[in-house]
């Protein structure tokens, strides 16, 4: 009687390890692509809310898909498909206006059509004062100042808080900013170290910002280290990993 035995099964070979890579190098891309993009933060702009050496996950879906949301940008279609509108306050990943390439991150102060500007040290949308209260000093040890602690309310009720070094300074003073359609108007939290829509392309700043160029939205903080320190260097993370901005939503 012949008795029914089952084939052993045969060990993946080269071909089946390749194969597996490249679904998962595909799946990468997708998630890259359409979903989520990680980014870190190389300045000290957005402080306190981004520091240098945090790391994030940005939201690509958020506003819709344009060109500047593929992987190098390739010119293939113009405008936004599955289009949504950002929200006054909404912290964003866009392309730098004067060459299409370079990320920036900021916040969205200004939409189409709104009348912008700052006078001493006080945000101004539509001519109305935007309503800040000081919550206190931050005394920065690495680049040895101290900020004036303040929290800002949008009209629409988002509140976050920003840094004033001095009541007059950089970019406090600035001219009545008209935002054409199309467009927005970006600032950083760190009021006085921040290149931004205050300042036009023309001197090396942001300048109006294209609907198009808006990446996506900043959504969680998943690392950060100290700035300075080499995030490869995982021996080094139990001292120089920033376990309490770990998880933090932005």
């Amino acid at each position: 009687m012949t008795v029914a035995t089952e084939k052993p099964a045969k060990s993946g070979g080269f071909g089946e390890t390749v194969k597996i890579v490249i679904q998962a190098l595909i799946l990468a891309l997708l998630v890259r692509t359409f979903l989520f993009q990680p980014f870190n933060i190389p300045s000290g702009s957005m402080k306190d809310t981004l520091l240098v050496g945090d790391y994030l996950f940005v939201a690509k879906y958020a506003y819709g898909y344009s060109r500047f949301s593929l992987p190098f940008s390739p010119h293939i279609f113009d405008g936004r498909i599955f289009a949504s509108d950002p929200k006054r306050g909404d912290i964003i990943v866009f392309k730098l206006p004067s060459d299409n390439s370079t990320d920036y991150i900021k916040r969205l102060i200004g939409f189409p059509g709104d009348r912008i500007q700052v006078k001493h040290s006080i945000l101004y949308i539509n001519d109305q004062a935007v309503p800040r209260t000081e919550v206190g000093k931050v005394n920065d040890a690495e680049d040895h100042v101290t900020y004036t602690q303040y929290r800002e309310t949008m009209p629409n009720g988002v509140s976050y808080l920003v840094l004033d070094r001095e009541p007059d300074g950089f970019e406090d003073n600035t001219q009545v900013y008209e935002v054409p359609a199309g467009h927005y108007f970006m600032m950083g939290d760190n009021r006085d170290n921040s290149t931004d829509s205050r300042v036009p392309p023309t001197s090396g700043g942001v300048g109006y910002v294209p609907f198009d160029n808006l990446v996506g939205r900043a959504m969680i903080i998943f690392f950060s280290v100290g700035s300075g320190d080499n995030v490869l260097e995982f021996w080094k993370w139990p001292w120089i990993v920033r376990w309490s901005r770990m998880f933090k939503l932005v």
